[in-house]
């Protein structure tokens, strides 16, 4: 297979004012490579100062396909296990929506339950979907189901950090103490090589994703914690995880629980890729070099919350339980992969409520400068008492930018996955398809490299309150970056400097009539 030519792109549209914009990447690929997989390490280039950055040599290199990807084992196997509590359901079901319980100190012996509560609400699997090519079913999306970030638990008294399984409901090892920190970090490697240099962005998004839902789970059992971001010395717990390719983890954030000190370190050097990396995979071994310069200035902050304030009730969900159950990406039957979805009219609390989730910041100043960067766009139709068309979400409510029936179909045209004999794609009939940009040059020059990494994990932590909110209004959320980009930013009417971060489509769900297998506890 010939690459394709890497040249100046044509040049992208300005946007609605006729005005010409600031200068943006117009060198970037396309139209051919104009896809989020080839964009993404030209976005960082020009956001750290280059005007006219060139696509990496392996960018058009032939890779096998994501289907035939086989992860790595698990990071370890055997030894000792603890469970987690049981009956974590339950209590969940026990919890009205969106009722939050109030915040009470955790002392870690006889508290110990809450945090295994915490951890079984934020990471057990749901439900198995034999019909479905991807399982099992977490509270929160992940590309494939492949679940790259990892939950570690510290053991206390120097002992080993213990690996978080949410399949086997259980910790490895036996503590010496009771847990104070839970640390998280992803494993690039498990992500197929197909993706490149995005692998980085993947593992970055659903990092923001793990915090919400970890965050909202020591929220539903009272447990008061806070954030420490990756500091210049963070590379010092990789090794500290007993890890044999620590080189293919990020650097991790920790969760310090209610008086727990600082997390225990290994001391070690930054665990460094194998030599032949560069020459094997070079577009992992520039991810991770990229990944090391993600460190944080910020003292730990505290987790506030992962929801909105004054909620009202939902139609469809009574309490907790019922609201992560019902959270999935639009389910196909048959074993096809892709999303199905229905036209329909929805009230306009789905709208409101959407507005409401993502207008929560992440916890810490750095997240929180990148989460207030991200512009939210979204198309909408059929929501009751709203015009058809392109809408600004801001400070928890939709302004309608532009009226547009056709914005949905034309959106549905530059999907990288259209309607086919083996995929469904509901775009079309989506009430609500909502696009996270940011300008990677202001986000450099505020936050410096660490604003990659931060845009990436606020941008998580958005799309994963928009999962819940959809949710608790009966629809579906798919997280998606399979946009062509600049025929899309022309249909949301955004500048050619303006990169799509995520973006999440919000159906109405078909009925597809197969089984769903409870695996909650």
């Amino acid at each position: 297979m010939t690459a394709p030519p890497i040249g100046p792109a044509t040049a992208p549209r300005w946007g609605d004012s006729g005005v010409p914009p600031r200068r943006g990447p117009v060198d970037l690929p396309g139209p051919d490579g104009d896809n989020s997989i080839a964009r993404e390490p030209l976005w960082y280039a020009y956001g750290a100062g280059d005007d006219a950055p060139e696509a990496p040599p392996w960018t058009w290199v032939p890779q096998p396909p994501p289907d035939t990807h086989v992860p790595p084992p698990p990071p370890r196997g055997g030894g000792p296990r603890g469970a987690l509590p049981a009956g974590t359901h339950d209590r969940l079901a026990a919890l009205p929506f969106p009722a939050v319980p109030p915040v009470t100190p955790y002392a870690a012996g006889p508290d110990g339950d809450r945090l295994g509560r915490a951890l079984v609400t934020a990471f057990g699997p749901r439900r198995r979907e034999p019909e479905n090519p991807y399982n099992d079913h977490r509270p929160y999306a992940s590309p494939r189901c492949l679940f790259p970030v990892h939950a570690f638990v510290d053991g206390g008294a120097g002992m080993p950090w213990r690996l978080l399984e949410p399949d086997r409901h259980a910790l490895t090892g036996t503590p010496a103490a009771p847990a104070r920190n839970v640390l998280l970090t992803g494993r690039y490697t498990s992500v197929p090589p197909a993706y490149q240099w995005f692998r980085g962005s993947l593992v970055a998004i659903e990092l923001g994703f793990v915090l919400r839902s970890l965050s909202l789970g020591l929220e539903l059992f009272g447990v008061p914690a806070r954030l420490r971001p990756p500091g210049p010395d963070a590379h010092t717990l990789l090794p500290a995880l007993g890890l044999d390719d620590a080189w293919a983890w990020s650097l991790p954030f920790v969760v310090e629980l209610d008086g727990a000190g600082p997390a225990a370190g290994g001391g070690g050097p930054v665990p460094e890729p194998p030599a032949h990396l560069d020459r094997t995979d070079p577009a992992l071994a520039a991810l991770i070099h990229v990944n090391r310069a993600q460190t944080y200035g910020s003292a730990p902050a505290p987790l506030t919350t992962a929801v909105p304030e004054g909620l009202g009730p939902s139609a469809v969900v009574p309490d907790w339980a019922e609201l992560l159950w019902r959270r999935h990406s639009g389910r196909m039957p048959r074993a096809l992969h892709g999303m199905s979805g229905r036209r329909a009219r929805v009230p306009a609390e789905a709208l409101d409520s959407a507005a409401r989730w993502l207008s929560v910041p992440p916890p810490g100043p750095e997240l929180a400068a990148a989460f207030a960067a991200l512009k939210v766009t979204a198309v909408v139709q059929g929501v009751d008492g709203r015009t058809d068309g392109v809408h600004r979400l801001r400070e928890g409510a939709a302004h309608l930018l532009r009226g547009d029936p056709t914005a949905p179909e034309r959106l549905e045209e530059r999907y990288g996955y259209g309607v086919s004999p083996v995929n469904g794609c509901g775009i079309r009939d989506a009430p609500l398809t909502v696009f996270l940009s940011v300008r990677t040059r202001e986000l450099f020059e505020r936050l410096g490299p660490a604003g990659w990494g931060a845009v990436q994990h606020a941008a998580g932590w958005a799309a994963h309150g928009l999962c819940l909110s959809a949710a608790a209004s009966g629809l579906f959320a798919r997280p998606v970056r399979a946009f062509k980009e600049i025929p899309t930013q022309r249909v949301l009417g955004l500048d050619p400097d303006e990169m799509v971060v995520l973006s999440v489509v919000v159906g109405v769900p078909q009925p597809t009539g197969g089984a769903l297998l409870d695996l909650r506890l």
